[in-house]
């Protein structure tokens, strides 16, 4: 009896302290008891017109980084506000470094309203911060030729709280060139003073540009790199989930770069893509790349109460969030093996009846991935395998055949754009895309996401 008075006695006082400031939960203990892991559920909600919020409420309401009751209401288990972290590139200049990344997208509330430039002359920091608005460039000037800076981007909310923090890059900015000595003038005696032009056959020669590419894949899986929708390079991650390219000797001016993986039974990742600006003689470095992950299900209809596998592959060791999109968005959480391989069976019992599509995104090393390509099932009264995805001997896409898929391919089918199809065109077209007897978006969708150059 004592015992259950000291718990009751203890456990009243804590109810009294609770709204008194933000309380969190521990293992408590005493001579007579102990409570280990208590969970700490949310009370009632008030709404203001005034009041923001820069946290999480529970584990089931988060806030967007709003005023005002923008407030969401997600089931599942322990769903935070997230955002993606950028694709830093840093491009050399004189005392100077260029900067660009890609767009940050929040999920789950946060909202990217500006970015900050972390800069420092020390690897991993302290970094100098500035925020240079809603841009994805920025020129750092003022710096010491020869010396090397470390950079970061950090994407910030509404109220100009950074929510991410990209890869380290960095760069060392170098003085041009020193022009070379003038030429001798020509003797007076040499007349026919027209031959001096000769100097300037074809002016200056732009050197060549080189760039970088470095992020996370799938372990020991093929990675593609594509420049101007041509493949550049192809390479395999290590077993750390780790790549990287070095491109030489490239004609400086902007590119169009995309990178996908292939994990181990053959599907590809959705394509990630980034505009970079090489300049003359520098070597850019584009880091922080994080190619999302491939995902499969084993079921393409699920009987209503059955679990569903949902699978696929990610780099090492990776927490792995699970987004099933129905009436009511799902979130659950696994992690990734040292393969790479993740798994989730989802219990289909809260699910309603009809289609319902999953994707995935990854973290790892405080690096987020963008979501994977969705892929759907639908719950039902029965449950139906789902086919493999196998390799074809011609891929998806290539219409004439040749196992590429570009611009021939891309022509063959605006043909066809808003007119009838005849039988063949139906069976050496439309049955290579998605078939339904007609050309529209979704088929150059599907051309676009095979495209090989």
């Amino acid at each position: 009896m004592r015992g259950e008075r000291s718990f009751l006695v203890t456990f009243f006082a804590i109810g009294c302290l609770l709204p008194l400031g933000s309380v969190f939960a521990q293992e408590l203990s005493s001579t007579n008891y102990r409570v280990a892991d208590p969970v700490v559920f949310p009370g009632g909600y008030s709404t203001s017109d005034s009041f923001k919020l820069t946290s999480v409420i529970s584990q089931l309401v988060t806030g967007t980084s709003s005023t005002g009751s923008t407030f969401n209401i997600n089931s599942g288990f322990l769903f935070f506000p997230a955002v993606t972290t950028p694709t830093l590139s840093a491009t050399a200049g004189n005392a100077q470094v260029s900067l660009s990344w890609t767009s940050a997208t929040g999920v789950l509330g946060w909202t990217v309203s500006s970015y900050i430039v972390g800069q420092s002359t020390t690897s991993g920091g302290p970094y100098t911060y500035t925020d240079v608005g809603n841009t994805t460039s920025s020129t750092r000037t003022g710096l010491t030729n020869g010396s090397t800076y470390y950079f970061v981007i950090r994407p910030a909310d509404a109220f100009g709280y950074g929510i991410a923090t990209s890869s380290q890059t960095s760069s060392t900015p170098v003085a041009p060139p020193s022009p070379p000595p003038p030429s001798p003038s020509p003797s007076p005696s040499g007349g026919g003073g027209g031959g001096g032009g000769g100097g300037g056959g074809g002016g200056a020669v732009s050197g060549a540009a080189s760039a970088v590419f470095s992020g996370r894949a799938y372990p020991r899986s093929a990675v593609t790199l594509l420049k101007d929708a041509n493949v550049a390079a192809s390479t395999i991650a290590g077993s750390d989930s780790e790549f990287a390219f070095l491109l030489n000797n490239i004609t400086a001016g902007t590119y169009i770069f995309s990178v996908y993986g292939e994990d181990s039974q053959g599907r590809r990742s959705s394509l990630q893509t980034f505009p970079v600006s090489l300049s003359a003689g520098a070597t850019t470095n584009i880091s922080g790349i994080f190619i999302a992950p491939t995902i499969a299900v084993d079921k393409s209809e699920v009987k209503k109460g059955d679990n569903i596998a949902i699978f696929g592959q990610t780099s090492v060791a990776s927490e792995v969030v699970i987004n099933v999109n129905s009436e009511t968005e799902l979130f659950v959480k696994t992690l990734s093996d040292k393969d790479g391989i993740y798994l989730y069976n989802l219990d289909t019992v809260d699910l309603e009846y009809g289609q319902h599509f999953a994707r995935s995104k990854s973290s790892s090393a405080n690096a987020i991935s963008a979501f994977s390509k969705s892929v759907g099932f639908a719950v039902g009264t029965k449950n139906v395998a789902a086919v493999a995805e196998a390799k074809e001997s011609v891929i998806r896409g290539s219409v004439n055949g040749d196992n590429k898929v570009n611009l021939i391919d891309f022509s063959i089918v605006a043909y066809w754009w808003n007119r009838i199809l005849t039988p063949t065109a139906k069976a050496t077209i439309d049955d290579k895309l998605w078939p339904d007897g007609k050309i529209t978006l979704r088929d150059f969708s599907i051309m676009a996401y095979y495209w090989t150059g």
